[in-house]
């Protein structure tokens, strides 16, 4: 028979349900509350994991006056920089290691045989290249040639090949630069070809040598890079003794381009100047700008410059104008100008000669370099007068190297005076016999 319950008191049973939800972490607002597991759990969490150091943070990030997504994304990328950073410094702190492992390491002689120790110090012919720290600095064509009853060796330059690079865009602007040496009577250059690797000159100079010089004489050929603002940077070098050479034929042949040496060319300096052309008004101008690292003719390591700037007419001098006089310095700035009248037939025949002196007060001026410039000229030269007939009525300005005056004198050859026209001629005749 079943047992019957006893009767609960009302009052008793809401004091066990108060205490039943006291016990769970539930009132009775929970009860109403539509949600009340997420509340009780929130309430929970922020009890359990309230903490001095969270709190600390969690300020200081408030006090930002940036949103939390753009906070933490300023952490990260400043967490990635650091990591990038680290793993830089072990690679470079292994290649370190890598390379004095390699410097330390000793070759054991012990065990090797006597006769084979030649094979550790001169390789064999194919390995020669194998690890090589040499330049290619590219190929260049030249032909040689001799008329032994004139005296005359021809010199040509016909091509050059995988020229080294010395733009920022990959290509150069080459010329050749030719002489002999010692005497070094003559210098020619060929002219600049533009943003190329392969030039193709086809150009012949002539020099006259007797016999007995050319045993003793050799041929440089210098590859530039011409730079219309700067000095022209030297892609390399071919030297030819000429007492090797076999001169019962023409030699013709390709040769890979060496380093410039650094110890046979003096520097005479570079002088900068603009060249402006108006047809028109049959005006030349000349405005002398600067020079920089001249030689010094002083003892006491200085100079006292000044250019002259002088005009040639069919071989033979015309005019002349100089600037003033820079005290003790290598590194003048002149920026004077001079105004020439050169009709339009003269300037196809007529020479600008630029030279560089140093002033002395009791002895003779000395020539510091010189330079000329005309249809003519060579190389740079013909370049740079060409651009001015190129663009009439507008300045071109131009950095040139500075050659020794006997050079420039021998190639040039002028003739001290001008000739008197046969008219003048006859009535001055006429005037001193009367």
């Amino acid at each position: 028979m079943p047992t019957s319950l006893p009767p609960q008191n009302p009052s008793h049973v809401e004091s066990n349900i108060s205490s039943f939800l006291a016990f769970m972490g539930l009132t009775a607002k929970n009860l109403t509350d539509p949600h009340p597991s997420i509340i009780s759990t929130a309430s929970t969490y922020t009890n359990t994991t309230a903490d001095p150091a969270v709190a600390f943070i969690n300020g200081l990030l408030d006090r930002i006056p940036l949103p939390r997504w753009a906070i933490y994304a300023i952490f990260a990328v400043g967490g990635l920089l650091i990591l990038l950073c680290c793993l830089c410094i072990c690679i470079k702190c292994c290649c370190r290691g890598k390379k004095k492992k390699k410097k330390n390491e000793q070759i054991n002689l012990k065990d090797v045989n006597g006769k084979t120790t030649t094979a550790l110090v001169q390789p064999d012919v194919a390995d020669v290249d194998y690890g090589s720290n040499k330049k290619q600095r590219g190929k260049l064509l030249y032909s040689l040639e001799y008329n032994a009853p004139l005296s005359e060796l021809r010199l040509g330059i016909k091509q050059a090949s995988n020229l080294m690079a010395m733009d920022l865009g990959g290509t150069s602007d080459p010329y050749v630069r030719v002489y002999i040496l010692p005497e070094k009577s003559k210098t020619y250059e060929t002219k600049v070809f533009k943003s190329t690797l392969n030039p193709v000159f086809n150009e012949q100079f002539t020099f006259e040598l007797s016999k007995s010089i050319l045993m003793k004489s050799t041929a440089v050929m210098k590859v530039f890079d011409f730079n219309r603002f700067s000095k022209h940077e030297i892609i390399g070098e071919i030297r030819v003794e000429l007492c090797k050479v076999d001169w019962n034929h023409i030699i013709e042949e390709w040769q890979e381009l060496d380093a410039p040496a650094k110890f046979e060319e003096e520097n005479l300096g570079e002088i900068c100047f603009s060249l402006r052309y108006v047809p028109s008004a049959s005006k030349l101008t000349v405005i002398i700008l600067e020079a920089k690292s001249l030689k010094s003719m002083d003892t006491g390591g200085s100079s006292d410059p000044y250019v002259k700037v002088q005009l040639a007419l069919d071989k033979r001098k015309w005019k002349k104008r100089k600037t003033s006089i820079k005290k003790k310095t290598l590194n003048p700035y002149f920026n004077e100008s001079f105004v020439f009248d050169v009709s339009l037939d003269q300037i196809q025949r007529v020479n600008l000669v630029i030279s560089v002196w140093d002033h002395d007060a009791v002895t003779r001026n000395d020539p510091i370099g010189k330079i000329y410039l005309g249809c003519d000229a060579t190389g740079n030269q013909l370049r740079h007068w060409a651009d001015m007939l190129s663009n009439p009525r507008r300045p071109v300005a131009q950095w040139h190297s500075l050659l020794s005056a006997e050079q420039v004198n021998s190639t040039l050859s002028l003739k001290k005076k001008i000739p008197i026209p046969s008219k003048l001629r006859e009535s001055t005749q006429q005037w001193h016999s009367k």
